[in-house]
């Protein structure tokens, strides 16, 4: 199909995104928020009012657990009817419709309690230390007995330990279209939690997170390279759910999917045409140091003449996936394609945003400038003073705090370099991005402190970066720091123009998932460490 009717096919269905960029993360979030889905073709009009809609999705669901598994067709029908019902049901309808099956659906304790007695009572034999051969061969007999009546009650236990709607998932999941369904409802479940915090509603989440977890496993995934040639209805959604970096116009979706380019989507028969993940490869000759000249640029050279596969944008669609690792499988595949595509390619690796670095900084900027107004107002307490001023010196090394105070003044008001970074860096219009001089003066302390955000790590021992915390898991490397390498609006907001590059060793990808995962070891270049000198103190 020629540029200009796919290009018309593709205008004719989706409105094109204002020009931003950032790097590459997990994007989760859709065109549309689940409550307001279009696609179903049932609405709030078809019932009386809301509550008799909310009453009806309620008798559906629980028609479609009760229904005996003979009478499949009535429980397709009552399936098909819940779908469309749910679909149409406003947020507060969803909510209360999950506080049900979360409470109402659950485990049948009473039963449990009950068989839990009766194993308890089925009188375990005690082994005499000498018996003859025919007390041996009567007590094979009553062991026989006794095992038979074990393997009976362990069995229904194991069902009564089931909750129930446990049938409810499974049978959904068995409808066509219901593991899109179910991907809805988890996520309207997630937001549900967010607000209200019950075990119940914990549990619910958890069963239904495993139930899709082995649903998806890569084997029931079919990978696919998008290409310009995919019907328009597919690329529709690559530019509606590329969240990361956004889809300007025609000319660049295409040049996204040609020469020089890749991208390939993780797809399941049951929501077909429409990618649960995908990600974004440049084919370069050497590691991206900005993401401009990776959006911005046609590639100067061919093809076969390039080293390195750069994956710049892991998009999830689906919010209800998340938790479940696809991107991890999916990088997998992508190497171990590409690597059989194209054997000049030995490099693998990623230009990531770090989205949480600013606000992780302003957090403690926060923090020393609070622990200085104590000082100043405890001026007689030798000790305090000691303490902050310890601290401001690791935040800020005394050339770093000169610099700053000379340069950053003409657009920040404060005492210190501390509370005019502070300043610089909380202010709407990030007008220091511009400022050469300031660039000079902000730009050691900016990275260093990067890599100590990018090794900092929670209590759990996974490092507080979501999208360093993926690759790391994934078995990746911390290589290289760039500066003003996203000098997008959101990129400056986010990171201060800085992104990472992660780097796959294909002989070091088990090892290094397996350390991070294990003691919680973060493996980085020499380079990270030689970067980084004094660390923050908390």
């Amino acid at each position: 199909m020629s540029l200009f009717r796919k290009g018309l096919a593709v205008l004719m269905r989706i409105p094109m995104k204002a020009a931003a960029t950032s790097g590459q993360q997990l994007a989760t979030t859709p065109p549309f928020t689940p409550a307001n889905d279009a696609s179903s073709s049932a609405n709030l009009e078809s019932y009386p009012s809301r509550k008799v809609a909310l009453a009806y999705v309620k008798e559906r669901m629980q028609a479609s657990i009760a229904i005996p598994s003979d009478k499949i067709e009535f429980v397709d029908a009552n399936l098909e009817e819940f779908s469309k019902g749910y679909l149409s049901l406003p947020q507060e309808g969803r909510r209360e419709l999950l506080l049900v099956l979360a409470r109402d659906y659950d485990v049948n304790r009473a039963r449990v309690r009950e068989l839990m007695a009766q194993y308890l009572n089925l009188g375990f034999p005690q082994e005499p230390e000498s018996i003859t051969e025919d007390e041996q061969s009567r007590g094979r007999v009553r062991d026989e007995a006794f095992l038979a009546s074990c393997y009976r009650t362990e069995r229904n236990l194991r069902i009564a330990l089931k909750p129930m709607y446990d049938v409810f998932f499974e049978r959904l999941n068995a409808y066509p279209g219901g593991l899109k369904i179910l991907a809805v409802l988890r996520a309207d479940l997630l937001l549900v939690i967010e607000k209200e915090k019950l075990p119940s509603l914990r549990a619910l989440d958890l069963y239904l997170k495993e139930k899709l977890i082995t649903w998806l496993s890569p084997a029931a995934l079919h990978l696919h390279q998008i290409t310009w040639d995919d019907p328009a209805s597919l690329l529709e959604k690559i530019v509606a759910y590329e969240a990361v970096h956004p889809i300007r116009s025609l000319q660049d979706l295409r040049r996204r999917l040609s020469t020089g380019r890749r991208c390939f989507g993780y797809f399941h028969s049951a929501i077909p045409g429409e990618p649960l993940i995908f990600i974004e490869v440049a084919l370069l000759k050497e590691v991206a140091k900005a993401i401009q000249e990776v959006l911005w640029d046609d590639p100067p050279f061919l093809e076969n003449e390039a080293t390195c596969a750069l994956f710049y944008s892991i998009s999830s669609t689906q919010p209800g996936l998340s938790g479940i690792n696809l991107g991890k499988f999916l990088i997998k595949r992508v190497i171990e394609l590409v690597r059989r595509d194209m054997p000049n390619i030995t490099v693998f690796a990623t230009l990531s945003p770090i989205p949480g670095y600013v606000q992780w900084l302003l957090s403690k900027l926060a923090s020393h400038l609070k622990l200085g107004e104590e000082e100043t107002e405890n001026e007689t307490d030798s000790s305090e003073i000691d303490f902050s001023s310890t601290l401001k010196e690791h935040v800020l090394l005394p050339e770093e705090e000169r610099m700053i105070c000379e340069s950053g003044k003409a657009l920040a008001d404060g005492n210190s370099g501390i509370e005019i970074l502070y300043n610089l860096l909380s202010s709407t219009n990030s007008e220091w991005s511009k400022s050469d001089c300031l660039l000079s003066a902000l730009k050691r302390p900016l990275m260093r402190l990067c890599i100590r955000y990018l090794l900092e790590k929670k209590k759990s021992g996974k490092t507080l970066d979501a999208v360093a915390n993926f690759h790391l898991q994934n078995g990746a490397r911390i290589e290289r720091i760039n500066w003003m390498a996203d000098t997008s609006e959101r990129g400056i907001k986010q990171s201060a123009g800085i992104m990472v590059n992660y780097v796959y060793s294909l002989e070091k990808i088990e090892e290094n998932a397996m350390a991070y995962f294990s003691t919680g070891h973060i493996n980085a270049s020499s380079n990270i460490y030689q970067c980084f000198q004094q660390p923050m103190e908390e």
